[in-house]
């Protein structure tokens, strides 16, 4: 593990706060023996934070947590096109970020950060129903409707609710390893593994039952990746011709299949990498890659870093 001390946690609660998007980090990062996480929800100021839906949150700390946090949650909140965040709320949001603390916003949450000016020039999405008002309100925001989460380091978006899991799970996997973040999708009885570039929604013109079929083959790939898998054999699995698998598959996710594949081949290697001592050999076998030389190639390209440095980060200290 490459910290040993617990990452801290501040979920800001704003005025309007949907719940859902409230519930998820703080579920998600909430302290546990396989969980080196302390989670502190706050809000402008310690007290009662009327939410959305019906709701409302007691909260215990106010704008200092965001001063001992080193991850700061903007869950999404009611009418962010037309109420801006505080400017204390937008100030404390600039210090951390200044101090090194990452912000992280999911769904409408954008929007307070976009008001900090952090996210000019950057790329960020946030739910399909507000990219347009973010466009307008923010012109030099990058706004990207088609994703379901935007990393840009020390700055990230998501979309809506369910997109903020497909980010902590992101989060996770980057703090503590793909072994961990599966561990977490599994309690959370979750997809492991969603792209931030896949697509936020279903185009109309895909069927339901094409698309529950195309998820039930992402999942019978995810046990046979160490298998020769090709488009015709995806295809196959789905009843549906290459063309159509290739072509819709795309709608959906964001990607072509051979690169969904192949991500996930990479995000298996990471698992056995931080899970095993089996060589890079015998990982690249296990996991379909074919050679450590194809291996690293195709690590290095989507990670930006080899895979025994890799494996010396999350085994040191352990």
């Amino acid at each position: 593990m490459p910290d040993s001390r617990p990452h801290r946690v501040a979920v800001l609660v704003l005025e309007g706060a949907k719940p859902l998007d409230v519930g998820i980090p703080a579920q998600v990062f909430t302290t546990r023996a396989s969980m080196p996480y302390e989670v502190r929800v706050c809000g402008a100021a310690p007290g009662l934070v009327t939410g959305g839906d019906g709701l409302a949150y007691s909260v215990a700390h106010g704008l200092d947590a965001l001063t001992w946090a080193d991850i700061v949650f903007v869950p999404g909140y009611r009418f962010p096109d037309r109420d801006a965040p505080p400017q204390a709320v937008v100030a404390a949001l600039i210090a951390a970020h200044d101090r090194g603390a990452r912000l992280a916003a999911i769904s409408t949450g954008a929007f307070a950060l976009a008001a900090t000016g952090l996210l000019d020039g950057r790329r960020a999405t946030t739910h399909w129903h507000y990219t347009r008002a973010l466009m307008a309100m923010h012109p030099l925001v990058r706004v990207d409707e088609n994703v379901l989460f935007v990393d840009e380091g020390s700055v990230l978006t998501s979309a809506g609710a369910a997109s903020g899991i497909d980010l902590c799970l992101h989060i996770l996997r980057g703090d503590l390893g793909v072994a961990a973040s599966n561990h977490a999708a599994r309690r959370l009885v979750a997809a492991p593994y969603r792209s931030g570039g896949q697509a936020q929604y279903v185009p109309r013109s895909v069927p339901e039952p094409l698309g529950e079929r195309f998820a039930a083959t992402r999942e019978w790939v995810l046990h046979r990746l160490g298998e020769p898998l090709t488009l015709d054999v995806l295809a196959r699995h789905a009843g549906v011709s290459p063309r159509t698998f290739s072509r819709r598959f795309v709608e959906e996710t964001g990607c072509t299949p051979m690169q969904w594949v192949m991500r996930a081949r990479v995000d298996l290697a990471r698992e056995l990498l931080e899970r095993s001592q089996r060589s890079v050999e015998q990982i690249a076998a296990d996991t379909g890659l074919g050679t450590g030389a194809n291996l690293r190639l195709h690590f290095r390209r989507i990670l930006g870093t080899g895979p025994s440095e890799y494996r010396r980060t999350f085994t040191r200290g352990a």
